[in-house]
C-alpha cells in the first residue's frame, strides 16, 4: 500500500485542516503546529459540539473555517465569532466536514475524529489527493479496501498517527511501497501497554467504573479510546489497521504487552535484526513526525532518559483477560464487513458502559453476540459500509434492550 513516503516532498507552508480539533490528538496537533508558525497555516478546525473549546482555538489560530457537527452549537459559535470580529466562517453538519477536508487550498488533513463519524471526511480527503495524517483508526478498520483504492487512484499519501503504526513506519525502509517480503521483513511486532487492568483480578472487572477505565497508566487520551485500551479492543483495531496499512497478513503481525510504553512497536527482518522506535509516551512525537515528514521537526516532547528506565518488560497478551483482542482477530480473518460490525458493536458497547448501562466485563460479550449474528457481506462502496455500520449498531442496541427486559423480568419474577 503506497501509504508512506512516495512523492512526499517537504512543503514550505502546509495548509492544514484538523478534523477533531478539540480532542486529545487535535489539541496536540495544534500544540506542535504552534511551535512552527511560519510552517503551518490553519485553514479549518472542526469539532462535534465543544463550541467553547473551538472558540478558544479560533481566537488563537484564526482559521478560515470552523465546523461544528452540532448545528445548534454552530449557531452559537457563529454569533460569538462575529461578535469578536474573528476572520472565521462557521459551518455546520457532517457534510461541512467533507467540504473543508477537500478544499483546493488544503495540503494536509489531520483525521482525528473518533469512531465511524470520521470516515466520510477522511476518505474524501484521500480521494481529493491530500496528505492524510490518520489518527482515526476506525476509518481504516471499516474501509481499508476503499482507502487502498483511493490512494492508488489519487495523488494522496497517508501517514499513520497512532504511535504504534507510526513506529512501524519509522522502522521500515524509506520509500516502503507495501511489499513486506521484498523489504526482507519477517514480522511486525505491535506493542500494547495492557492498560489499567493488566494485573486486576478478573473477578474485579465487573465493578470497574468509567473513571477507572479511563485512567490510563501512561497515555493521556479521550474517554472512548481509553476504554478501548482497557479492554484491548484498541489493540485489536490497531491490528486490523496495521494489516491494511502495511499490507500484512494476520500471521505477520504479533501483539506484545509492553507496560512501560517506551518501545512503541518493532519490525523484525529475515536476517534477525529488529528495529524499534523508542520515545516517551507522548502523542506529539508521532504527530510531529507526520507533520514534518520527510523532515524532522521539534515536537516539544522531552528527551527519553535512559538512566530512569529500570527495565523494559514484555509478555504475551492473555486472551482470557482481553477477549476483545481475540474478537478483532476473528473479524480480521472473516474479512469483508466483519471489521465494520466489530467496530460498530464496540462503539455502542463503550458508549453504554460510559453511560452506566453496561458493566465493563460485558463489553466483549455484546460485541461477540453482534459479530455472531450479523452476516459477513462483501462491501461494495462507502454507502454500503455505512449501511452495515448502522445495522450493526441497531442490532447492538436491540440486544442491550432485550437483555434489560429479561433482567427486569427476572427481578420481578
Amino acid at each position: 500500500m503506497p501509504t508512506t513516503s512516495r512523492g512526499l516532498e517537504p512543503i514550505s507552508i502546509q495548509r492544514l485542516v484538523v478534523l477533531g480539533a478539540t480532542g486529545s490528538v487535535g489539541a496536540n496537533t495544534l500544540s506542535v503546529a504552534a511551535l512552527h508558525p511560519s510552517r503551518f497555516e490553519i485553514i479549518a478546525l472542526t469539532a462535534h459540539a465543544k463550541g467553547d473549546l473551538l472558540l478558544e482555538q479560533c481566537r488563537r489560530f484564526r482559521p478560515r473555517y470552523a465546523v461544528l457537527a452540532n448545528e445548534a452549537a454552530a449557531l452559537e459559535l457563529q454569533r460569538q465569532v462575529r461578535a469578536e470580529g474573528l476572520p472565521t466562517r462557521v459551518l455546520a453538519g457532517h457534510s461541512a466536514l467533507v467540504e473543508v477536508a477537500t478544499l483546493p487550498e488544503v495540503d494536509t488533513v489531520m483525521a482525528a475524529i473518533v469512531g465511524a463519524a470520521g470516515l466520510p471526511a477522511t476518505l474524501a480527503a484521500a480521494r481529493a489527493g491530500k496528505r492524510v495524517l490518520l489518527a482515526n483508526k476506525e476509518a481504516m478498520v471499516m474501509a481499508g479496501r476503499l482507502f487502498r483504492e483511493a490512494l492508488r487512484t489519487s495523488r494522496a499519501s497517508l501517514l499513520p498517527i497512532d504511535s504504534e503504526h507510526n513506529a512501524i513506519l519509522q522502522s521500515l525502509p524509506a520509500g516502503f511501497e507495501g511489499d513486506l517480503h521484498a523489504c526482507g521483513v519477517r514480522r511486525i511486532l505491535l506493542t500494547a501497554s495492557g492498560g489499567p487492568f493488566l494485573r486486576t483480578p478478573l473477578e474485579g472487572l465487573p465493578r470497574v467504573t468509567p473513571d477507572e477505565a479511563c485512567a490510563h497508566p501512561n497515555w493521556v487520551m479521550g474517554r472512548k479510546i481509553s476504554v478501548d485500551s482497557a479492554t484491548m479492543m484498541n489493540k485489536g483495531l490497531e491490528l486490523i489497521e496495521a494489516c491494511f496499512l502495511f499490507e500484512a497478513s494476520l500471521q505477520q503481525v504479533e501483539v506484545l504487552i509492553h507496560p512501560q510504553s517506551v518501545i512503541h512497536s518493532m519490525v523484525e527482518y529475515v536476517d534477525g535484526s529488529v528495529l524499534a522506535q523508542l520515545g516517551n509516551p507522548d502523542m506529539r512525537t508521532p504527530i510531529a513526525h507526520a507533520l514534518g515528514f520527510p523532515q524532522r521537526i521539534e515536537s516539544g516532547v522531552r528527551s527519553l532518559n535512559f538512566f530512569e528506565l529500570s527495565a523494559l518488560h514484555f509478555e504475551a497478551p492473555d486472551l482470557t483477560r482481553f477477549p476483545c483482542l481475540r474478537l478483532a482477530q476473528v473479524a480480521l480473518e472473516a474479512g469483508e464487513s466483519a471489521p465494520v460490525t466489530l467496530n460498530a458493536a464496540n462503539e455502542i458497547a463503550v458508549e453504554q458502559f460510559l453511560r452506566g448501562g453496561l458493566t465493563f466485563d460485558r463489553i466483549p460479550g455484546l460485541i461477540e453476540d453482534v459479530l455472531s449474528r450479523a452476516p459477513v457481506l462483501a462491501l461494495r462502496d462507502l454507502a454500503h459500509v455505512l449501511e452495515v455500520d448502522r445495522e450493526a449498531r441497531a442490532l447492538a442496541d436491540e440486544l442491550i434492550a432485550r437483555r434489560g427486559t429479561q433482567a427486569t423480568a427476572q427481578l420481578h419474577g
